[in-house]
């Protein structure tokens, strides 16, 4: 999973959301069958192994689909007493996400070497493709990866293991489920999937649904016009699913994940909140995260690696910020220490400023918002969000600016420079 910019908080009142990532592993795989043959019955002499395995695999999808808790734990090993427990758990904290479909496909087994069981039975790493949609909110599906440890006892081929796979660099994809039971809150444009308390994922949603309308507005139509907010409980969880180290995430207050490009049916986004830090936020700043985040999904579709992360981030914000009534110093405040102490910038934020250890992080968000805002103002926000999709089909940025704004780069960034200066002193 590929992760991109975020933004590093700077006061309680205008604490900064993620920038989006950019993927959920290998995301196109399509839905697989669910209704493949029982695993149980014994391969004849010569039948390929993934035969066996797509089957195993197929009864499993299909025992989720049909909250059929037996046939799910039949495919496990049975001498897998610890895992067993685990997908007991597992299977338990999926009761109240409403899926519309859930698949596996296999991708390989022999994924990585595995010595045989202590019985002698022989193993085989699995490399599985695992495809759901929630039931109506999602168009298209999350997929992730795992990697599963299979045994083969007696002619039947069983899950043993999910774990294995991490030691020598393979490790699965968590999801929410994987993490507590999943309590679910349905908004008027939102869907919450959470491991808290039924007041805070009732908040989100609130919040959710205040959001989407407003990125409607300034977006338009072409995007689900809905978002599905996941809510762990912890900083560590949060990190988990993101597959990434806590502390890259410490000071962020939500993510937003997805595949950029232009395809209709790319798969699903999802917001995911780091409760730690959305916590601490003012009921303003809550609002701006999830305002910001639901701008990405709505532009994930006409975001590209062509799209700078200054207008990609910035165009979130200028969302976020556009009817909130507060002054550019007060969301800029960075940058306004730095232009009124004689050091404005002098050049667009580059994509190294918007890491999350860069000392200009904030600036750099800053800088973005100005930027889509002075397009918004000196053009209009029809131009802006013309511009931002013009800018995901083209390689070139200032033939884009041309295009769409009449204006070279140089042209466009020495403007920029002045509005800064202008809006900030």
């Amino acid at each position: 999973m590929a992760v991109g910019c975020a933004g590093r908080f700077r006061g309680a009142a205008r604490r900064r959301a993620a920038a989006l990532l950019l993927a959920f592993g290998v995301l196109t795989a399509a839905l697989a069958g669910c209704g493949g043959s029982p695993h149980h019955q014994p391969a004849a002499a010569g039948t390929a192994t993934d035969a066996g395995v797509r089957a195993l695999l197929d009864q499993r999808a299909a025992a989720v689909l049909h909250h059929d808790q037996a046939a799910f734990l039949a495919g496990v090993d049975p001498r897998a007493t610890r895992f067993a427990a685990a997908q007991k758990a597992v299977f338990g904290n999926l009761a109240q996400v409403p899926l519309a479909a859930w698949s596996y496909r296999l991708v390989r087994t022999g994924a990585f070497p595995l010595p045989p069981a202590a019985d002698g039975s022989p193993r085989t790493a699995a490399e599985v493709r695992l495809s759901y949609r929630l039931a109506g909110y999602d168009t298209e599906p999350v997929v992730s990866t795992a990697y599963l440890t299979l045994s083969r006892r007696s002619g039947h081929w069983y899950v043993a293991a999910d774990d294995d796979g991490a030691v020598s660099g393979h490790p699965s994809a968590v999801q929410l489920w994987d993490q507590g039971p999943v309590k679910v809150v349905r908004g008027t444009h939102s869907l919450v999937l959470g491991l808290g308390s039924q007041a805070v994922l009732r908040g989100y949603a609130s919040d959710a649904d205040v959001a989407v309308p407003q990125v409607r507005h300034a977006w338009g139509s072409g995007w689900p016009g809905t978002v599905v907010v996941e809510a762990p409980q912890s900083l560590d969880q949060m990190a988990a699913l993101l597959g990434a180290a806590p502390a890259a995430y410490r000071n962020i207050a939500a993510v937003t994940t997805g595949e950029l490009g232009g395809a209709r049916n790319a798969p699903a986004d999802r917001v995911i909140i780091n409760p730690a830090a959305f916590s601490g936020l003012s009921a303003f700043g809550r609002q701006v995260v999830l305002t910001h985040e639901t701008t990405h999904v709505a532009t994930r579709t006409a975001t590209t690696a062509n799209t700078p992360l200054w207008l990609s981030e910035g165009i979130a914000d200028w969302v976020a910020y556009r009817d909130s009534g507060r002054t550019a110093p007060e969301i800029a405040p960075e940058l306004t220490k730095d232009v009124t102490s004689g050091h404005p910038p002098t050049a667009l934020p580059t994509k190294t400023s918007f890491t999350p250890t860069s000392p200009t992080l904030a600036q750099a968000y800053e800088g973005g918002w100005l930027a889509c805002r002075m397009i918004a103002d000196q053009w209009s926000p029809e131009k802006l969000t013309a511009f931002y999709r013009a800018v995901a089909k083209s390689t070139s940025l200032d033939a884009t600016l041309r295009a769409t704004l009449g204006v070279s780069l140089p042209t466009f960034t020495t403007r920029w420079r002045a509005y800064v200066e202008s809006e900030l002193s």
